[in-house]
């Protein structure tokens, strides 16, 4: 699937909720979790599209058929966990940085693509698309440190480093890189008001 063959579709907090099964059948593919973290990685993502300012993408084949991709976000603040974490960790190793890239941030929580779509412009396209119609000044992310694709895809879209090896709670052994980059992403095109989202007839 070439990315000439997708569209876009922007989802509001509620046709998001109603296409959750599907979104987490591409986590999951994507991912390759343990069985047993789905629940309670649906359960998280249930709560994320509770958060202030939340908006998502997906991208379709055009014509319709399953979903390729998916990413979300949400305005970073005090007592979400995610943001809770950095910043304490932000306040004893670079209180710059929390000023520089924290004070209006938008969270992208999640961005994923199946395997055999990926390296096709699809995971850049939905970043781009997710990211064009915020008005916070910088975005924020966190993606497994190393060479990875996704890692390479975020610095090319203007992201740095800002925690590198950082562990989060629970995962001493995985560690990750908490990158940000000003808004707009460069590429990106210029920032342009959300559009209607519409809910996608999801296919079984």
């Amino acid at each position: 699937m070439r990315t000439a063959e997708i569209e876009l579709w922007e989802l509001a907090a509620p046709a998001f909720l109603h296409a959750l099964p599907a979104l987490l059948e591409i986590y999951t593919a994507a991912m390759d979790p343990p069985a047993e973290q789905i629940p309670g990685r649906r359960s998280i993502m249930r709560e994320h599209a509770r958060h202030p300012r939340f908006g998502s993408v997906v991208a379709l084949p055009r014509g319709g058929g399953e979903a390729a991709g998916f990413a979300y976000g949400f305005h970073g603040t005090g007592g979400q966990w995610w943001h809770d974490v950095i910043i304490t960790e932000l306040r004893r190793r670079d209180p710059g940085a929390e000023r520089r890239w924290f004070t209006d941030s938008f969270e992208v929580a999640e961005l994923h693509v199946l395997p055999d779509c990926q390296g096709r412009g699809i995971g850049r396209s939905l970043l781009e698309a997710l990211t064009a119609v915020r008005r916070e000044r910088t975005a924020v992310l966190s993606t497994p440190t190393g060479p990875t694709a996704a890692r390479g895809l975020y610095r090319s879209c203007g992201f740095v480093d800002v925690l590198p090896e950082f562990h989060f709670p629970g995962s001493p052994h995985r560690p990750f890189t908490i990158m940000a980059a000003p808004l707009p992403l460069p590429g990106g095109g210029p920032r342009r008001p959300a559009g209607r989202s519409r809910a996608w007839q999801w296919t079984d």
